[in-house]
């Protein structure tokens, strides 16, 4: 409330008890009103929406996790049967066709593969059910010459028998033959659901590349196909070396295995060479496992002979074969290749391990061809060796600078010896003219 005093100047005053003061408006200071501004809704209605939008695509994209990885696997098999493909479509098949035919042969050589190993390891199961009375009279015999036990076949039986453990494994079995069941079926329909993926992608691959680029500008459409060329290039590549180096191991462990007189040695030289192959790293260990375990109900020494070989094996193919093979198709270093089998079994899994190489020396070549590169000081740091006469060791330099010293003396005695010299021959000079006349 405002009054004026005598000297006619305006004041304020209190309002009376009990009352509100009015509103201040800006003009006097006061703060602006309190209305929402117009912006504030719509950018709460915006972030609502942009959350709503994450969670659901997120949902979807847990949902199909599944189905995008068996998209990626039939991509890089698709990738790999390319060249086989491409070929066959050179010579005027039909690029359907030709995909059709690829994928039958690695269908008939699978199936021959799987039914000869299910039968192998059926005979054997066979074989070790119908010798477990005598294996374990061996191992009772054994127990007993060594610690002097007196241990008996039938005891050990009936302790198997009413024991609780077996009791359980077998309700835990008879109750898990669904869940078998289940994941056969549903395996069968992941390979199914590859197969058809991968075909697409290798019959209409021109297609999908006229797809893409037609999707892009002129200059990213040349290296779109730049990079699904070297893509195509380090997957074939790795899949035809690993096939090589596969034929090699397999060979190789199916002399040993008939050498030893080791039953169904064709199909366990398969499958070492297999599995050895295309599981990177530790394959060659995981796949020994059968053929010594095999060999252990032959002999147990040949189980050591077969331990042994592996392991010379897997040196032989690590520092003499692989490079050789692998030197213009997937060149990476070792390190790299289990570090990228790691990583790619830690996001993937089982997948993972099997495509990490590939998109790894796809990747690596890509960056080779668009990384700029200089040349490398000559220095021997970098080289990883010293320079000449920086690798002389104490002893050798002590030698050395003995040798400089001996030279410098005798040098030294040298000179003193012309210098005396010198002198005496200048007297003699000097003195036969003198002499003379």
């Amino acid at each position: 409330m405002a009054s004026t005093d005598e000297s006619g100047q305006l004041t304020r005053q209190a309002p009376p008890l009990g009352t509100t003061p009015p509103a201040r408006s800006p003009a006097e200071g006061g703060r602006p009103g309190a209305r929402m501004p117009r912006w504030l809704p719509r950018a709460m209605v915006l972030a609502l929406a942009l959350i709503a939008v994450f969670q659901l695509g997120s949902w979807a994209f847990h949902q199909l996790t599944g189905l995008l990885i068996n998209i990626l696997i039939a991509f890089f098999l698709a990738l790999a049967i390319e060249p086989a493909v491409s070929w066959m479509a050179g010579r005027g098949l039909r690029r359907g066709l030709a995909a059709f035919l690829v994928f039958l042969g690695l269908l008939v050589v699978s199936a021959g593969f799987v039914t000869l190993l299910g039968s192998m390891l059926a005979g054997q199961i066979v074989k070790m059910v119908e010798g477990f009375p005598d294996y374990l009279d061996s191992v009772i015999n054994w127990i007993n010459s060594t610690f002097r036990t007196e241990l008996r076949r039938v005891d050990v039986q009936e302790g198997l028998l009413h024991s609780d453990w077996l009791r359980k494994y077998v309700q835990n079995s008879a109750t898990g033959v669904l869940d078998v069941s289940a994941q056969v079926l549903g395996g069968l329909f992941r390979l199914l659901t590859i197969g058809l993926f991968s075909f697409y992608f290798a019959a209409d691959g021109p297609r999908l590349r006229r797809t893409i680029c037609s999707l892009l500008p002129p200059a990213r459409q040349a290296e779109v196909l730049r990079a699904w060329e070297i893509a195509v290039d380090k997957t074939g590549g790795y899949l035809y070396s690993r096939g090589l180096m596969a034929l090699i191991s397999g060979i190789a462990h199916y002399v040993l295995l008939e050498a030893l007189g080791i039953p169904y040695a064709p199909v366990l030289g398969v499958w070492v060479g297999v599995v050895s192959q295309f599981i990177p790293t530790i394959g060659t260990y995981l796949a020994g496992a059968l053929p010594m375990l095999i060999a252990f109900t032959v002999d147990p020494w040949y189980a050591v002979w077969v331990l042994v070989f592996v392991v010379v094996y897997q040196q032989f193919e690590n520092y003499m074969l692989q490079p050789k093979l692998t030197s213009k198709t997937v060149d990476i270093h070792p390190a790299v290749a289990f570090g990228s089998v790691i990583a790619g079994t830690a996001l993937l899994g089982a997948v993972g391990a099997l495509i990490a190489i590939p998109a790894v020396a796809t990747l690596q070549a890509f960056l080779g061809a668009y990384v700029r590169r200089y040349d490398v000081t000559d220095d021997p740091r970098v080289h990883g060796h010293r320079a000449r006469g920086g690798g002389q060791g104490l002893l050798t330099r002590a030698r050395a600078a003995w040798g400089r010293t001996r030279e410098g003396t005798t040098g030294t005695t040298r000179a003193a010896e012309d210098a005396d010299g010198g002198v005496t021959g200048g007297d003699r000079v000097g003195d036969s003219p003198r002499s003379g006349s």
